[in-house]
């Protein structure tokens, strides 16, 4: 299908970001987007670089994002918001105000009362929010949903996600910690550590199977660098759907860059993930057979389609091929609110589907404090695509 390119304003994602890069390679992955604008740093030599090196006119380069917002009307079909996780309400509430579509990277918000002002706002004024969970973007978690969908396993049982890093307890060629971004040292109402990982490993349990939280038992502990603050999360969390789940995501577990796995077990089978293996779903059956499904598998359908080959199986797609997935799949739904047409998809998740998972997140932080099972209560939310 051949529809025009859509046309971004970044506020934040400078080019010495965590993520601005990535967003950027991936949203132009497959020609749906050009980034044209940008308040992409409050440091102005920051500010200019980053645009010199993505090719962003000087003219349409912003000192704030307000100028951005007021000066940018009608020439750009979203805004990108990729400040720090804490200041992502004010830029975000700004532009639905002034009638932008709105890409955010997650987590939407730092605390269950600011996403609730954010799903209002979409609500309102009848906007379009998308947050980007990129994990779902992998070919291979997404013929895993397919899997559980068509009941491949049976009913399932339990999940269990976890989601080690080492950020948080490494040092550098001297021997000092290695120190990251400031914001990221502050814990607030949900911890920060919560607000990078938790939000992926919650959602990536309710984008398969559908279901959402009814209590949580969790465990904080502080084991790096820096005292006091939350690096490691364990959990068990009890779902609809009479599934069980546990967590456990840290920044102080050395020896894993990223550990992303998750293990799905139902009543005919089970199925294991892990992103340093990302091409490669394992299956068991009750019979004790183990496949391997891959893109090339010719039981592989949804990850065999043309859009997941953007070379052929055998050579691996990875984390920024999954996030351009998900920024194709945002196109579709943008095209399509810009058009005045409603379109869910299974792959854009909204404010609602943010806030379910802070709601989440910010029980597992009442359990860690109280040492109990905590009760999830209801976010209003729904999910992916509903």
């Amino acid at each position: 299908m051949n529809r025009r390119t859509l046309s971004l304003g970044f506020i934040g994602g400078g080019w010495n970001s965590a993520v601005g890069a990535t967003h950027v390679i991936a949203a132009r992955m497959d020609g749906q987007f050009s980034v044209d604008a940008g308040a992409f740093s409050r440091y102005a030599d920051t500010n200019r670089q980053t645009a010199q090196r993505w090719g962003v006119a000087e003219a349409r380069v912003y000192d704030s994002f307000d100028r951005l917002l007021e000066q940018e009307v009608g020439r750009l079909d979203a805004i990108v918001v990729l400040t720090p996780t804490p200041d992502h309400v004010d830029p975000v509430l700004k532009a639905l105000g002034r009638g932008y579509p709105v890409i955010c990277e997650k987590a939407l918000a730092a605390s269950t009362d600011d996403a609730r002002r954010i799903a209002q706002a979409v609500d309102d004024s009848h906007g379009f929010l998308a947050v980007t969970y990129n994990y779902t973007g992998y070919p291979m978690l997404r013929e895993l949903r397919r899997l559980l969908l068509d009941g491949r396993l049976g009913r399932i049982t339990q999940i269990h996600v976890e989601m080690p890093q080492e950020g948080f307890a490494k040092v550098g060629a001297g021997g000092a910690p290695v120190v990251p971004q400031s914001w990221r040292l502050h814990d607030g109402s949900i911890p920060t550590i919560s607000l990078d990982l938790g939000v992926h490993v919650h959602h990536l349990v309710h984008f398969l199977t559908g279901e959402h939280t009814q209590e949580v038992m969790a465990m904080h502990g502080s084991h790096g660098n820096f005292e006091g603050l939350v690096d490691n999360v364990m959990c068990m969390a009890r779902y609809t759907g009479d599934l069980d789940a546990s967590f456990w995501f840290s920044k102080s577990a050395l020896g894993h860059r990223n550990g992303l796995r998750l293990r799905v077990y139902g009543r005919n089978g089970s199925a294991e993930w892990f992103q340093m293996e990302p091409e490669q779903l394992l299956l068991h059956d009750a019979r004790g057979q183990r496949t391997i499904l891959d893109r090339a598998s010719v039981d592989a359908t949804l990850a065999a389609e043309l859009r997941y080959n953007r070379f052929k199986a055998g050579h691996p797609a990875g984390f920024i091929e999954a996030f351009a997935n998900l920024y194709d799949d945002i196109a579709s739904s943008l095209h399509a609110h810009l058009a005045g047409r409603q379109a869910p998809s299974d792959f854009v998740f909204t404010a609602r589907d943010a806030l379910d998972g802070l709601v989440t997140l910010e029980a597992m932080a009442t359990s860690a404090r109280t040492r109990s099972w905590t009760a999830v209560p209801a976010a209003n939310g729904t999910g992916a695509g509903k």
